[in-house]
């Protein structure tokens, strides 16, 4: 059965799930924009009524589709990077927390968490008849569970990042990764069967027609294609010289192939002849991220913004994403370089105020004389939890100088450093000025 099939049949099995928002409305009526992350989406997975989003801020959202209203799915410790259905009334997401986790969606509440890779989840899949999962580990391991979060086996092979996985049916997975493989597995054995494509350049995203014997893969390099399952003969090229290619999607009749990359197009494709039937320009500025059909004639989709917006299969007059200028993107010109330091280095997971808004860190209001882990409502890491730290221009030059895995490890901030004394003397004094 074509893996989109198995979403279409999901799909009419969800009538009786509680929803995001209390009516039922009939499929295929669609709210434009579903608003409300605090950090990009970077996944989607959509049916006719609703739709799960993944985002940098940490969360899941449970949308509704016709009214745009979203219940949020709460236990990663880090940005979520792929969601998908695991039966009708359950969903597993995996993120840069190293974990995956599967969830009740009627409570809410996850149910399992699936832990032991060493590095991001940067993908996972769910097997045709839902009784196994595949996490995707940057690791270069691929894990195998079972549908109650037990693990079977770990896959290893791969000389890099695993970014993709998918099943070709209930035994057999195909897995992509920056060493520029594509990979088939037989899960009775745990053996690699045959490589698809050596391809030289990392492979991102992958979408399976199992039933017309297909794989199609995009990579960084910007090239799309399209494999045999049986031998990796090219059955279609269908790269557009924009790269990387960052998302596919295949419609629920399999009839149509989406692709998203990171100049911001979608270009739809029908897969009987292969044929481009429209190729739009979604964003106004940044990446395509996140595709999934809702229906046979409508995408959601999802990229820089802190929404996802749904759009015809049948392409888009103006760009739908993208339109507000993201701070990080300003130019370096127009910034002091302290501010420049905040908009590159924090703000996608921080606000200066404390507003509202959903992020992946706490709001920095208020942070100098703050001590560390004490904002009412955050989800706190133990180590910040439990923390003597208060928050100085001395201690945190030593959180941008040795880097956040170092000065509070175990914390859930992102890896990374400000070796430059002077770029962090000047973003300190701006959240100095800025913060009170």
């Amino acid at each position: 059965m074509c893996a989109a099939v198995v979403a279409a049949v999901l799909a009419a099995a969800l009538a009786g799930l509680p929803r995001p928002a209390a009516a039922n409305p009939p499929a295929g009526t669609f709210a434009e924009r579903l608003s409300g992350h605090g950090g990009p989406v970077m996944d989607v997975a959509a049916t006719p009524t609703d739709a799960l989003t993944a985002s940098f801020d940490n969360s899941v959202g449970y949308w509704d589709l016709a009214t745009g209203t979203a219940r949020w799915l709460e236990g990663h410790r880090a940005a979520v990077k792929s969601v998908t259905r695991l039966s009708p009334t359950q969903a597993v997401s995996s993120g840069d927390d190293f974990s995956a986790i599967v969830w009740d969606l009627a409570a809410g509440t996850p149910i399992h968490r699936l832990e032991g890779h060493q590095g991001t989840v940067a993908d996972v899949a769910v097997s045709p008849g839902g009784t196994r999962i595949a996490t995707a580990g940057w690791d270069g391991r691929i894990g195998i569970w079972s549908a109650d979060g037990a693990l079977e086996r770990w896959l290893t092979g791969h000389d890099g990042a695993v970014n993709a996985v998918a099943f070709v049916d209930d035994a057999t997975l195909a897995s992509a990764s920056a060493d520029g493989s594509l990979r088939v597995w037989s899960l009775a054995t745990g053996a690699e069967t045959r490589v698809l494509a050596r391809h030289g350049f990392a492979i991102n995203v992958l979408a399976v027609n199992a039933a017309a014997g297909w794989i199609a893969y995009g990579a960084v390099d910007g090239v799309t294609r399209v494999a045999s399952l049986a031998d990796g003969t090219t059955v279609a090229d269908l790269s557009a010289g924009r790269r990387p290619v960052l998302a596919l999607a295949l419609s629920p009749d399999c009839g149509q192939l989406a692709i998203g990359d990171g100049e911001g197009h979608v270009m739809v494709v029908e897969t009987n002849g292969w044929t481009v039937t429209s190729d739009s320009a979604a964003t106004a500025r940044g990446p395509v991220w996140a595709l999934s059909f809702a229906d046979d004639a409508h995408l959601v989709a999802g990229g820089i913004d802190d929404s996802a917006a749904v759009i015809a299969a049948t392409g888009i007059t103006a760009p739908v994403l993208g339109a507000v200028q993201r701070p990080f993107l300003r130019p370096p010109e127009e910034m002091d370089n302290g501010e420049r330091q905040f908009q590159r280095k924090c703000s996608v997971c921080h606000t200066l105020t404390g507003g509202g808004d959903r992020r992946a860190g706490p709001t920095l209001a208020g942070i100098i004389g703050r001590p560390a882990g004490t904002v009412p409502g955050y989800r706190y890491s133990e180590m910040l939890s439990h923390s003597d730290i208060i928050w100085s221009e001395a201690t945190l030059g030593a959180l941008f100088d040795l880097g956040p895995e170092h000065y509070v490890p175990g914390s859930n901030m992102p890896m990374q450093r400000i070796t430059d004394a002077r770029d962090r003397h000047d973003l300190i004094d701006f959240l100095r000025q800025n913060t009170e």
